[in-house]
């Protein structure tokens, strides 16, 4: 969670912590300029936020179930670890009903709208699980940088006629697509309109991230790691050049036969 630092009552103004990269969701679209994210860190970042939204869920006594959660609402610091923001539409849940049949009923359905669990804005029933489809629209986000309106169908689409890859967010030229594609059939199933559809956050949908950021976490590792040797290489050869070595500088060179002959 994005830390509360202080409140302004007379203003009606509340001060959060900074963070450096600003939203989600001008980091995906690459507001001023800024690079695209690597893939690994987008794994990374759906891992996060997936945990976070775990520890809401499993806050004691009641869960809580967050109703916006969405790119804008996803905060990034200078490392790109993401904490989430806006929590002022979460509404706490009794613990008898945050999961099972029986549910929450509100009068009025809060949120975003294309990021609203379509169940709940239908009939006012609220349960953790509402969070969820917000969840995956907002992965879905996440591999493609692409709105969300009709994002589910479009992604659906597409894996259907094997155009999966072309729905990846192009800026990033080396996406694994086979994990990205697990990533995305993970999304659409977060994004099922029926609440009982959807997979379970403790036992599916963190464990599956957890991989997926490990998987890009030791990509990156090896990639430094053979950066790091190539840099080796190229200084030890740098090292035994001819045009390094002090002999063949015009103030050591050795004399040749025919100098030799004129001494």
């Amino acid at each position: 969670m994005v830390l509360l630092l202080g409140a302004c009552p007379e203003y009606g103004i509340l001060v959060y912590e900074y963070m450096d990269n600003g939203s989600l969701e001008d980091r995906l679209l690459q507001k001023h300029n800024t690079p695209p994210i690597p893939w690994g860190i987008r794994f990374k970042i759906a891992a996060e936020i997936a945990t976070a939204l775990l520890f809401l869920h499993q806050a004691k006594p009641e869960p809580l179930v967050h109703r916006d959660l969405k790119p804008a609402n996803i905060l990034l610091d200078s490392n790109y670890v993401c904490k989430i923001s806006d929590v002022g539409l979460a509404r706490l849940v009794p613990l008898s009903v945050a999961d099972s049949v029986t549910q929450y009923h509100m009068t009025s359905a809060a949120g975003t709208f294309c990021y609203i669990d379509p169940e709940y804005q239908q009939t006012g029933m609220l349960t953790t699980r509402s969070d969820i489809y917000s969840l995956g629209i907002m992965f879905l986000q996440i591999i493609t940088a692409k709105p969300p309106m009709g994002l589910a169908h479009q992604v659906g689409r597409a894996i259907e006629r094997g155009k999966f890859a072309d729905m990846l967010d192009q800026t990033v030229p080396d996406w694994p697509v086979e994990e990205a594609l697990r990533f995305a059939a993970l999304a659409l199933k977060c994004a099922e309109l029926r609440k009982k559809d959807r997979p379970s956050l403790a036992t599916v949908i963190v464990p599956e991230l957890n991989r997926l950021r490990d998987l890009g976490m030791n990509t990156e590792q090896q990639r430094s790691k053979d950066k790091h040797q190539s840099r080796e290489v190229n200084s030890r050869g740098r090292s035994r050049s001819p045009l390094s070595h002090p002999l063949s500088t015009s103030q050591g060179r050795m004399p040749n036969a025919t100098q030799v002959g004129q001494y």
